[in-house]
């Protein structure tokens, strides 16, 4: 089908590698060999020596301080934008409350010179930037998110997303020490046990359903690593779902040690074996708020775990996590084929269950009115985009407000004129408005692909039925 030749055309696209965190590194110089130099060299007029005391300073600061080369520039672009990772004051409850936390960066640069370049006006500029950045949704995973809408159907190119006789679905669930961290009412667990069992819950008598937990024994000290990383239990199924046997399942374990990620997937693999592609539908969800602490590679294991006999789709759900265990994250999704979805809070959560839901719902009943659903895909899609839209464009006023704020806190620091500030803020207009444009593109890039795809679904559908009609004839 074109339509979703398209689609895989542009996950390619998006596709790319995270890229490190630009924030610098703290850099401390001093000229005490030039100072006493100057104070050997024989006694000049005092306008000669301020000549060469500026040339001095200059020539130390090329020599030892931060260029404009230590920075990277600003991302404008989708791509760029949607790989880079949080800094370091990335929306803070108030950067005016963190004046000394933000002079130690500042330092590094020192206030800036009198008259400034151009050049030194853009290293100020992305320093400030690289301090603030905040995550911006990757648009890869919208368009993951429509592909995956249409599971079940037998026109998709993957097979793994047909629709088979038997239908399987793993939850490993995360029960390390800092799912025991609080989460609206209760811990990171307690939200994450209430979700599974209420998407559990809805899923058909036919289907088999598995539970896996790990790190769910020992401590978060190092002399009980071993023990903890060695702790994964498949705590329920492969059976089908009995309510008073799941929660009897959920209630035997606890947020304990560490994170032995990658392991687990393998032993998810071990048991997924007996399940072949050919005959079943199968389906992993990890729900996880951190990084492997056990020296695995989960990004590898994911990887060969998607291509095995079983071919599970392999989709994560990052709870509260932060910007290195999201990275890792989405790179699971990203190698197997699945969907990566960040959730800060139970609301959140529950709503990526309540999308796997809708899958279950589709294998249970898989309706005949085909146009009808196309519609729905559509008004679903142009939600996903507006969505999409609105995270972006907030994110970049948010980026704007922080920018601007650091830039006050500096100038009253000292860092800055008022002249210099008004400069700056000029600058930082200029870059959130390539950026808003950026955003604005998206969304008709988005629209656009939406269009095509449907219009392209609605002639297959057409010619089907008229060739099914025209054979009842």
């Amino acid at each position: 089908m074109r339509w979703l030749t398209l689609i895989l055309i542009i996950l390619i696209v998006f596709t790319g590698c995270n890229k490190e965190d630009d924030t610098p590194k703290n850099s401390d110089s001093d000229n005490d060999q030039t100072k006493t130099e100057n104070s050997e060299s024989e006694p000049q007029n005092d306008e000669n020596q301020t000549e060469e005391k500026a040339a001095d300073k200059q020539a130390a600061e090329a020599e030892e301080g931060l260029t404009l080369n230590d920075f990277k520039p600003i991302p404008t672009d989708v791509e760029g934008l949607a790989k880079q990772t949080s800094g370091k004051f990335a929306d803070p409850k108030s950067v005016y409350d963190l004046e000394d936390e933000l002079k130690k960066e500042m330092n590094q640069l020192g206030p800036m010179s009198e008259n400034p370049t151009d050049e030194e006006y853009e290293k100020y500029l992305r320093f400030i930037y690289s301090l603030v950045k905040e995550n911006y949704p990757n648009p890869e995973n919208v368009i993951k998110k429509w592909e995956f809408a249409s599971f079940g159907s037998p026109d998709l190119p993957d097979s793994k997303f047909h629709f088979k006789e038997n239908y399987n679905v793993e939850i490993i669930l995360d029960s390390s020490g800092s799912m025991a961290n609080p989460a609206g009412n209760g811990t990171r667990m307690d939200v994450a046990k209430k979700s599974i069992k209420e998407f559990l819950s809805e899923v058909p008598e036919e289907a088999n359903v598995s539970l896996r937990v790990y790190g769910h024994k020992g401590t978060g000290a190092d002399s009980d690593k071993e023990m903890s990383c060695n702790a994964i239990e498949q705590v329920y199924g492969f059976n089908t779902y009995h309510e008073d046997k799941f929660q009897k399942s959920l209630n035997q374990f606890k947020p304990m040690g560490w994170t032995p990620l990658a392991d687990a997937l393998k032993q998810s693999q071990e048991a997924l074996s007996q399940f072949d592609s050919k005959k079943n539908t199968n389906l992993i969800y990890v729900v996880s708020d951190g990084i492997e602490t056990c020296d695995g590679d989960p990004v590898a294991v994911a990887k060969e775990l998607s291509k095995s006999n079983a071919q599970p789709i392999i989709n994560i759900i990052g709870f509260q996590t932060d910007a290195e265990a999201q990275k890792q994250l989405e790179k699971m999704a990203e190698v197997s084929g699945g969907i990566f979805a960040s959730a800060s809070n139970e609301e959140e959560l529950q709503e990526e269950f309540e999308r796997a839901e809708e899958v279950l719902d589709a294998w249970k009943d898989w309706k005949d009115d085909a146009m009808q659903d196309l519609e729905a895909k559509r008004v679903n899609s142009s939600f996903d985009i507006m969505g999409l839209h609105n995270e972006w464009s907030f994110t970049t006023m948010s980026t704007s407000n922080q920018m601007k704020a650091v830039v006050n806190v500096s100038q009253d620091l000292g860092f800055f004129t008022i002249d210099q500030l008004s400069e700056m803020k000029s600058r930082i207009d200029t870059v959130i408005s390539e950026i808003d444009s950026t955003v604005d593109q998206l969304e008709k890039d988005l629209e656009e692909l939406r269009d095509k795809n449907l219009e392209e679904a609605r002639k297959i559908v057409e010619e089907k039925y008229n060739k099914q009609t025209t054979q009842d004839d």
